[in-house]
């Protein structure tokens, strides 16, 4: 068991989140470390309000800013997000210093929690980037596939998640791994069925995965299905949502995609998958659905335990 209380990386998907990303500004780090230490007991207040929405928040803190926020010791697996640049698809390292994941059952009470954090620390870090994720149907992502699948379940998540006896000073916290993924959803719509299904390597409507030898090189599930030395899956907790925003509504982006957030107590095992995913396994086997997804953002986070973050 884990020394100190982990944060709530294991809650179940939520209908509603919101993600954000933020830099941490020069002389902000006392403010900064305030407002961490609050941020279980402000998710507990407002989340009161309707303990069936479920309301958590998970905190992330970047390579850069964690000796400039908490300083000592650090997390062994702690270190920039790694750039992937492969002939043909680009994986880019994008600023980040603060991370906060916030999930309900209800966007309310995300927008209230969002709000007051943001507000404590304005003048002492700047929004990077804000993201607002919903449920889609029955858990599909925009590509109208089930997201999530082969999440781990029971005493799996734990062992997938937390950091154990290889950093004890560290043990019950987490690493996460974050990249905002946007779709060409009119080429991928006009791929037959079963091109979608090859690319992914999952029957769309069943979601049942396809047999290994029915699986087409660069399928995503091939790919991203990874053993150690001793053939045991390597498990990460995806914790995806799709986002958009529509072409021409006032303030509209008119983007819209897939926000990956991978959960994990190593983060080579993510680095691994995509590794795989953007120069291919065997290399030049890259992944299909990087044929009509576009990664724009990465980072990697330490996910502290609670009682690093309320000390």
């Amino acid at each position: 068991m884990p020394a100190s209380e982990p944060q709530p990386v294991t809650t179940p998907l939520t209908r509603a989140a919101i993600f954000l990303v933020l830099t941490v500004d020069a002389g902000g780090e006392s403010t900064v470390r305030e407002v961490l230490a609050d941020v279980p007991g402000m998710a507990r207040a407002i989340g009161f309000r309707n303990v069936e929405a479920a309301l958590s928040c998970v905190v992330g803190i970047g390579s850069a800013a964690y000796d400039r926020v908490l300083g000592g010791a650090r997390p062994a697996g702690l270190h920039p997000f790694a750039e992937i640049r492969g002939p043909r698809h680009h994986a880019p390292a994008t600023p980040g210093d603060l991370f906060f994941h916030i999930k309900a059952e209800q966007q309310d009470l995300c927008f209230e929690l969002a709000s007051r954090l943001t507000r404590r620390l304005r003048g002492a870090a700047t929004i990077v980037d804000e993201v607002h994720g919903f449920r889609y149907f029955d858990r599909r992502d925009l590509l109208g596939f089930v997201d999530g699948t082969e999440n781990p379940v029971g005493v799996a998540v734990d062992r997938a998640l937390l950091v154990g006896d290889e950093d004890p000073d560290f043990a019950g916290g987490s690493y996460v791994v974050i990249q905002k993924y946007l779709h060409d959803v009119d080429a991928w719509n006009a791929m037959a069925v079963e091109e979608q299904e090859a690319a992914i390597g999952r029957e769309k409507l069943s979601d049942i995965e396809l047999p290994d030898e029915q699986k087409a090189p660069g399928a995503h599930t091939a790919l991203t299905s990874i053993e150690d030395a001793d053939g045991t899956e390597l498990q990460i907790l995806r914790d995806n949502m799709p986002f958009g925003s529509l072409t021409g509504a006032p303030g509209g982006t008119g983007e819209y995609g897939t926000y990956f957030i991978g959960y994990t107590r190593d983060p080579a095992v993510i680095e691994r998958m995509l590794r795989n995913m953007f120069l291919g396994d065997p290399p030049g086997t890259t992944d299909r659905l990087l044929e009509v997804s576009t990664a724009t953002t990465g980072a990697l986070f330490y996910v502290p335990t609670v009682d690093q973050l309320e000390g």
